[in-house]
């Protein structure tokens, strides 16, 4: 692929971020030029772009992968190419105060089912929910005695190369952001122990009179399949606060549902040291 591919591929991008409400027309020359700068293009590719009905960006960001494998700016791996394809994203998102002013104003003039379908939506156009990847995730329904039980096996989540989890050893752990669920992951730019996140917005939630943070799931288990962090790193305890503040977000949220994966190991969540909940 020539430079002049590459930056046919860009316009592609744009395109597509218009179209899914990332960007505005104000916003294209500024976001065109930050992704030549990215690939060290020169020159915008000045012919015709067709039309795309595009649910994701993932066979464009491919393409654009392949070129900077190709140039040498990452190494052909999955981990190098995911943490690629999170920064170009972020150079076309909205920034984390707009989000949260656009979701406030759907939430006060439409409600706030549409709200969550307007994040739910950017999330994935963001390719912050990963659907070519949790489109090859099993699902099953099976009929007990208690009503259909729903059974998914997550093939979603990538498996780390051999060579990255050696090179990952070498890197030195900074402890920043603490966990995979703080609020500080927003704009993160990752490295081979700690994904990407240039992508990732979060809503600020009032819950039980504490301050929360709402967002989805880069690998959805089940439709809209969302988070509720709190914003200090403390860990998970299940006690009578819990019931206090699961029933405050669903009566604000009442289209959601909202439960605790337990503060046990194995059994519990997966993330222990970060209180949290999950629903959907």
């Amino acid at each position: 692929m020539d430079s002049r591919e590459a930056a046919m591929h860009i316009e592609r991008l744009i395109k597509f971020a218009l179209k899914k409400g990332l960007i505005e027309e104000l916003d294209v020359i500024p976001s065109r030029n930050a992704l030549m700068d990215l690939f060290k293009i020169e020159k915008p590719y000045e012919g015709e772009v067709s039309e795309e009905e595009l649910e994701s960006p993932s066979p464009i960001l491919n393409k654009l992968l392949d070129y900077a494998v190709q140039i040498g700016l990452i190494e052909d791996t999955v981990t190098y190419r995911d943490l690629m394809d999170a920064r170009i994203m972020g150079l076309l998102m909205p920034r984390e105060s707009e989000v949260v002013k656009k979701f406030n104003t759907i939430a006060s003039e439409k409600g706030i089912e549409k709200a969550t379908e307007y994040f739910y939506k950017l999330s994935q156009a963001s390719n912050y929910i990963r659907m070519d990847r949790t489109s090859q995730n099993l699902y099953w329904r099976t009929p007990t005695e208690y009503g259909s039980l729903e059974i998914t096996i997550n093939l979603s989540k990538p498996e780390k190369d051999p060579k990255e989890i050696e090179a990952a050893k070498k890197i030195p752990q900074s402890g920043y952001p603490k966990c995979l669920l703080c609020i500080e992951n927003v704009g993160f730019a990752g490295n081979l122990n700690h994904p990407a996140r240039q992508n990732l917005r979060i809503i600020p939630v009032k819950v039980a009179g504490e301050q929360w943070y709402f967002q989805y799931s880069p690998y959805v288990y089940y439709n809209e399949h969302c988070i509720l962090l709190h914003e200090s790193h403390i860990p998970m305890k299940i006690s009578e606060k819990t019931f206090v503040r699961l029933f405050d977000f669903i009566e604000q949220f009442p289209h959601y549902f909202m439960g605790s994966n337990g503060d046990l190991p194995i059994v519990g969540g997966s993330i222990l040291s970060h209180e949290h909940f999950q629903g959907g």
